[in-house]
């Protein structure tokens, strides 16, 4: 019997009476495990060895359980530091104790949820209290993620170990601990497939009969055709059912691809692109859309200011134009706000939260824009928003901002404009809600229906500029205006149902690589 080199090793390491892993006689040929596991389901088909298998339960200490083996539980640390201000005897304030116990963000919550679960003591209205009679030392999550943190401390390859001394018994720990501990992502439970072999009556008549080791040969090469020595030589076979390996090559974020051809989209419809930055006056962003300056959207709990020189670059005339419309209102009819107004607070530094800082830069002329009507431009950039983070909302997202200067415009033109424009990405059920903006009238929101959950969900915002907006920019002819959301544009083309599955820390790799752009 002629065998490959490879396959012979490891009948030769195989043993009829005893099972042998894998890695043992990898070990013991040299050979790398998956050439040995390749070889022996080789041996397998021709009978000459039994291949079997046991799955066993892994478990492996994630970065924050390693964390909290040196530095405590959120809970333990929030228990000593109650004790410490003497929470056992009287509640005291759960801020003071929270600030005592060095728990920061996420571990807040952590330590909140478990404290109580764990009969440690209690929360209520602010103050906590914290049981004298509790045992944080004989807790058996804490016992449980320090043995396996001393497993691995001391040099255990926990993935070599096939589960051997891995699991909640060898630990010495219930499963329901486990189970907990793998629920707060404390530690990974995954299981370990271990492979044996065996010689079979087969394998080992063949041994005693006598086996030949021959070269296996990969590929057939002029030198194998000009030396003849291909009659001889022992050819790999090769399974072409077998899985390849992924290649993944670079590839452009699906926002990036919505962007470029949002722009497209754009350009094709006849706009020009703007530019500007990221941080701007408050001048730019709220006071030239006619923005009260004690609007609850320009509180510190809506906008991100910086603590930076204020913005002195803004033309005093300009300046004194929009003062007189939010102090009077502009035109005949015009009603200002008749509320306090600051120069001061109007060249204050913050991000923009919304792209129609650029708008209101280009229509005044600042941006050295062309404006001899008709004139339209876009801009497809981030804006920055303290919002609270969900399936629809980010703190900073990408906005498409837009704008449209011409006589006589109307609802009618708007609303072509946006038939038109998301007609390019097969969205055809756009519709319109009326809605209130204190820069544009008449003003509307729009929606459109997510492809997969069928929800209807808010796409973007626009109107027509209002007189006190346009009117002291210098700007005496109709301007219709839009601020639409790029990422959920993409959740419309992509069926993404997440807006935080397009980018931040919480992204879908797997659909980021998969996710196409429809239009």
């Amino acid at each position: 019997m002629r065998l490959p080199e490879r396959q012979l090793a490891v009948l030769e390491a195989a043993s009829a009476t005893d099972e042998r892993t894998v890695a043992e006689i990898a070990d013991e040929t040299g050979l790398k495990p998956e050439t040995v596991a390749g070889a022996a389901f080789d041996l397998a088909d021709e009978g000459l060895v039994e291949v079997g298998s046991a799955t066993d339960e892994t478990l492996d200490i994630t970065d924050e359980g390693r964390r909290y083996v040196e530095a405590g539980l959120p809970e333990t640390r929030l228990y000593r530091a109650g004790l410490d201000a003497g929470a056992d005897a009287e509640p005291a304030a759960m801020g003071a104790v929270i600030g005592a116990a060095e728990l920061d963000g996420p571990e807040v919550d952590i330590a909140l949820a478990n404290f109580a679960r764990k009969g440690l003591g209690s929360v209520d209205g602010g103050e906590l209290s914290v049981d004298p009679d509790a045992d944080p030392d004989a807790d058996p999550e804490a016992t449980a993620l320090a043995a396996l943190a001393d497993a691995d401390s001391e040099g255990v390859d926990t993935d070599a170990l096939d589960g051997e001394g891995l699991d909640a018994e060898a630990l010495g720990v219930d499963e329901a601990v486990i189970e907990q501990l793998d629920s707060r992502g404390l530690v990974a439970v995954g299981e370990s497939v271990t492979r044996t072999v065996t010689l079979t009556d087969d394998g080992v008549d063949a041994l005693m009969t006598g086996v030949e080791a021959t070269e296996t040969v990969g590929a057939l090469t002029p030198e194998l055709l000009a030396s003849g020595d291909w009659r001889d030589a022992e050819f790999a076979e090769y399974n072409v059912e077998a899985e390849a390996e992924t290649a993944r090559g670079g590839r452009k974020h699906v926002l990036r691809r919505t962007a470029d051809r949002v722009k497209d989209v754009l350009v094709g419809m006849g706009f020009q692109e703007m530019e500007g930055p990221h941080a701007d006056a408050d001048f730019w962003i709220n006071d030239c859309l006619f923005m009260p300056q004690d609007h609850p959207a320009r509180t510190h709990w809506d906008r991100f200011a910086l603590d930076v020189d204020p913005m002195d670059s803004i033309p005093d005339e300009l300046m004194a134009r929009v003062e007189a419309a939010h102090r009077d209102g502009w035109g005949i009819d015009g009603d200002g706000y008749h509320s306090p107004w600051s120069a001061d607070f109007a060249r204050e530094v913050a991000l923009r939260g919304h792209t129609t800082s650029l708008s209101m830069r280009y229509l005044s002329g600042v941006a050295g824009a062309e404006l001899e009507p008709p004139q339209r431009y876009f801009s497809v950039e981030k804006v920055y928003r303290n919002d609270t983070l969900d399936p629809t909302h980010l703190l900073e997202f990408f906005q498409i901002e837009g704008w449209v200067m011409a006589e006589d415009l109307s609802v009618r033109d708007l609303m072509g404009t946006f038939e038109e424009f998301y007609r390019q990405f097969g969205i055809t059920d756009i519709r319109f809600k009326p809605h209130y903006n204190p820069y544009t009238e008449p003003s509307f929101e729009l929606f459109g229906e997510h492809p997969e959950t069928g929800e209807e969900i808010e796409i973007g915002n626009s109107g027509v500029f209002r007189e006190e907006v346009t009117g002291p920019l210098g700007v005496d002819c109709d301007v219709m205006a839009w601020g639409l959301a790029l990422e959920r544009l993409a959740m419309l083309t992509t069926g993404a149902e997440d807006i935080r599955d397009l980018h931040g820390t919480l992204a879908d790799i797997d659909f980021l690589r998969n996710a196409e752009v429809s239009y």
